[in-house]
Order: C-alpha cells, then sequence, then structure tokens
C-alpha cells in the first residue's frame, strides 16, 4: 500500500465503475479525490460504492455542475 502513495512522476490511479476497487482504496486512505455522477434516474437497486462499516469518512465538495441532461458531477476531497 506505501508503495501506492510513493511519488512517481506524477502518475494517477483512476477507476470507473469498479465499487470494490473504490471501497478499498477508501479503506486505506488512498483517495486524494473522489468524482461522482448522479444521474436522474431510479434503479431500486444496484451495487453500493461506500461500506457500511461505521466508519465516518468526512469529504468536502471540491467542485460541482450540473449537465444538460440533468445529471450531477461532482468531485470530493477528504476533508483535513
Amino acid at each position: 500500500m506505501r508503495r501506492l502513495r510513493q511519488p512517481r512522476g506524477g502518475g494517477v490511479i483512476a477507476t470507473s465503475g469498479s465499487a470494490t476497487t473504490v471501497r478499498w482504496l477508501l479503506r486505506h486512505g488512498l483517495v486524494d479525490e473522489l468524482r461522482l455522477m448522479v444521474d436522474p434516474v431510479l434503479l431500486g437497486g444496484g451495487k453500493r460504492i461506500f461500506s457500511d462499516d461505521g466508519v465516518l469518512r468526512d469529504l468536502e465538495l471540491v467542485d460541482s455542475a450540473v449537465t444538460s441532461t440533468g445529471a450531477i458531477l461532482a468531485s470530493y476531497a477528504p476533508a483535513a
């Protein structure tokens, strides 16, 4: 895990659509920014991004935008 935090020429680790990977990265404090897209669609189910381990992880809103289709794009960073 420590190797993921070591600087190596500005590399970026990004994941899209993998709730399991995102939960692991959050659990180990390896998330610098979390970008969420909320679409105006009701599914009635789906995969959870955040685990229900009872750990409070404060996030602060860094940026947000609303698309022409009504989707919300929000960027969060761990609160200091």
